[in-house]
């Protein structure tokens, strides 16, 4: 494996015509062919690609991310007869997972499913479950379509790190460290994809979709698909972006709870990730940067894709503190504060 203290040269191609997506599809196909790892783009957030198949390719990704072999990956697949491919679908949940397929397929849902030995032990840490999912972002599929391979693609940063939605933030990242990123723009939902455990208990009428990760599809969106439950935390995680403090940025971050106050400390510097940019309780003079979620109506879908592309800004500002205001958890709100209570360290 390569030593990552020796840096190689990152070229960064842009998809934005459909003969530049072609050709870039074919030079990622190549690479990832040959054992290397590519970042690209999904709807959610950027991806560090490898062929889910190859060990020695999976080590990679996690020697690039600096991430502990005990955090799983997850797979990504052009649909669902992909999916049977390297996972079980159970007899007694194969209706549910069609109906949420045809739902939410190609998207942001992540399901976690029996694996099948072919997959690397490396991308489910030694888990018995692979989560998988099929992106909708055109690039990360005519790579897929090229390369033929399953993909186990984290999020392009270094481990614990903000989550990149741009191929900028993967350089500022990783270049240096990988061959190639693919500049697919900006991510369209900005948040990871929602993980769900599915069962169906013996004599149930209906399948338990248990929400492991919340992310940009909904509680709400899926009530009609099963009995909807948060998922329990585990001593270990059994599912991608399960520890406590992920997302993180270098500076320290501070969670605010709802109504609360905030009194600067003299001598330090605070920059604020404001939900809509109105004062509230807040004295905004206090701050030295203001980074605004959804400047003037606090919507919580321009929140999501925003959140990661402020954080590392406020990061870069040279502040001492960030101060983060909640938003309504509800809808995406829970999603946006699960990362926020996360990249706080109390997730």
């Amino acid at each position: 494996m390569r030593v990552l203290e020796d840096p190689i040269i990152t070229q960064i191609i842009e998809t934005d015509e459909p003969h530049t997506l072609g050709s870039a599809a074919v030079a990622a196909a190549k690479l990832l062919l040959a054992g290397e790892v590519v970042a690209l783009p999904t709807e959610t957030v950027y991806g560090l690609a490898a062929n889910a198949l190859d060990p020695a390719a999976v080590a990679r990704i996690f020697a690039v991310k600096e991430r502990p072999a005990f955090d799983p990956l997850i797979v990504h697949v052009r649909n669902l007869e992909a999916v049977r491919e390297i996972a079980e679908v159970p007899s007694e949940i194969e209706d549910a997972v069609t109906k949420l397929a045809n739902a939410f397929w190609p998207g942001p849902l992540t399901l976690l499913l029996p694996k099948k030995a072919i997959v690397s032990d490396l991308v489910t840490s030694g888990l018995p479950t692979v989560a998988v999912r099929v992106p909708s972002h055109a690039v990360f599929r005519r790579v897929l379509k090229e390369c033929r391979l399953p993909l186990a693609a984290p999020s392009a940063n270094r481990f614990g790190r903000i989550s990149p939605t741009t191929a900028a933030a993967v350089e500022k990242e990783l270049g240096g460290r990988i061959p190639l990123i693919l500049d697919g723009g900006a991510c369209g939902e900005g948040l990871e994809s929602t993980i769900l455990r599915v069962t169906r208990p013996p004599g149930s009428p209906k399948a338990v979709l248990e929400v492991v990760r919340a992310g940009p599809v909904t509680r709400e969106a899926l009530k009609q698909f099963g009995i909807v439950k948060k998922g329990s935390r585990e001593p270990r995680p059994d599912a991608p972006g399960q520890l406590s403090s992920h997302y993180a940025p270098t500076t320290p971050l501070r969670l605010l709870a709802e109504g609360e106050g905030f009194s600067p400390e003299p001598g330090k510097t605070y920059g604020l990730l404001s939900v809509d940019g109105e004062p509230g309780r807040l004295n905004l003079s206090d701050f030295a940067e203001v980074a605004v979620l959804s400047p003037g109506s606090g919507k919580l879908s321009e929140a999501a894709i925003r959140l990661f592309a402020l954080l590392r800004q406020l990061d870069e500002s040279g502040v001492d503190e960030i101060i983060a205001e909640p938003v309504v958890e509800q809808g995406l709100g829970a999603a946006i504060m699960d990362r926020l209570r996360k990249a706080a360290g109390c997730g």
